[in-house]
């Protein structure tokens, strides 16, 4: 047994017979396996949560159709990976074989390198496989989408998990078969229903755990899982690490902000995700203690659209030690959120007459914009009450 190889990796089944879940897909009749079966395949994208067999699905229908399975992930390889991969492809299309190309978090592609796959999708160079955890219709360009079919992969039951579970502790071949692994039913489905739908959680954990003791008990489990689920882009330890990292920029600790960006990157989150909140921190921690904050954030969030991962990581740190290091103001956001109170106190208070738009005549007769001071004309000194009258003389700024 090849220790070296991820115990996901080895269990990973060859056909759709030991597949498990996705019935809804790929039941008799359904209209993916029909297409299985034909082997007359449409460029895809498979949408749905972390291990709930997108990249087993795509390596099945390789085997399925007998083509050319070419695998790249989009938060490692680059433009000149895919020409490379593209021209092979149309090399061996002469020769009348197929080429399968999946992506993996293809929505990690930017924009350039999405376009890229268009005219080759068209002229059958290549078949697209595309995965991804995020939605397609907001991170897939159009033009590409229109030219895929998108299939909905759901969570992974509990059931699935217990059943992938079992098979990997009784395998001899390449799975745990030859330690002679014992768990309780009741702790292997306390594992399947913590993964969370998670057939890689599930099973790294497990092999985590067998590398501890062959006989598995729920604290070893705990213990395994903790290794495994260090970053959940959903979860709990999400929310912690970028309240951590945003802490840390209030704080003005830029190493300890590198180090937590760096934590959610390397866990697969999304750039753009951070980027966002990088410019809710230039307006609330920032501000107008330094109007170019947000200029930076701004500028760091269209960076990372422009290039993506892993190119855009820079761009990220870049604009967390700015913001880091920066004069630090929450006047703006304190000064808001006394302005909606007042809003909620009072509700709809009326616009004072005189600044009220009056473009008809009727408005005019009723006073809408008499008296207004038109405050050019007074060099900005004018003077005028601007709130409504039961806010009158009201500051939220200092």
């Amino acid at each position: 047994m090849n220790n070296k190889i991820p115990l996901a990796d080895k269990m990973r089944p060859e056909t759709l017979t030991d597949f498990m879940g996705q019935k809804a897909l790929l039941d008799e009749g359904k209209i993916l396996r029909q297409a299985i079966k034909a082997d007359n395949l449409p460029s895809m994208i498979f949408w749905g949560p972390p291990g709930s067999g997108k990249t087993t699905l795509a390596y099945i229908i390789s085997k399925a159709t007998k083509g050319r399975f070419v695998k790249l992930s989009a938060t490692t390889s680059g433009v000149k990976d895919l020409r490379k991969e593209i021209e092979q492809a149309g090399e061996l299309k002469k020769s009348g074989t197929k080429t399968i190309l999946f992506i993996d978090e293809i929505h990690r592609f930017n924009k350039s390198q999405q376009d890229i796959l268009l005219s080759f999708i068209e002229n059958g160079t290549i078949t697209l496989i595309g995965a991804t955890t995020e939605n397609p219709s907001f991170e897939v360009n159009n033009a590409l989408l229109s030219r895929c079919r998108v299939f909905v992969l759901e969570k992974l039951s509990a059931e699935d998990i217990v059943k992938i579970l079992t098979r990997a502790i009784k395998d001899k071949s390449d799975g745990l078969g030859k330690l002679k692994i014992t768990v309780s039913k009741k702790d292997l489905q306390f594992l399947a229903e913590i993964s969370d739908g998670d057939a890689r959680t599930a099973l790294n954990a497990l092999e985590f755990a067998s590398g501890i003791s062959n006989k598995i008990s729920r604290e070893t489990i705990k213990d395994a899982l903790q290794k495994f689920i260090a970053y959940d882009k959903n979860g709990e330890e999400h929310y912690n690490i970028i309240s951590a990292l945003h802490k840390s920029m209030r704080g003005g600790d830029a190493d300890a902000a590198l180090y937590w960006l760096a934590r959610m990157l390397e866990g697969g989150e999304d750039p753009l995700y951070i980027a966002r909140r990088i410019i809710r921190f230039a307006s609330e921690d920032i501000g107008v203690a330094n109007s170019l904050a947000l200029n930076q954030a701004v500028a760091a969030y269209q960076a990372c659209h422009y290039i993506g991962m892993p190119e855009c990581n820079l761009n990220l740190a870049q604009a967390v030690v700015y913001m880091a290091k920066s004069k630090k103001s929450n006047q703006l956001y304190t000064a808001y959120q006394q302005a909606v109170n007042n809003v909620k106190q009072y509700g709809n208070l009326p616009v004072p007459l005189h600044i009220r738009n009056a473009p008809t005549k009727l408005m005019k007769d009723l006073n809408y914009g008499k008296d207004y001071k038109y405050s050019p004309d007074f060099d900005y000194q004018d003077n005028q009450e601007y709130l409504p009258d039961k806010l009158k003389g009201k500051k939220y700024l200092k």
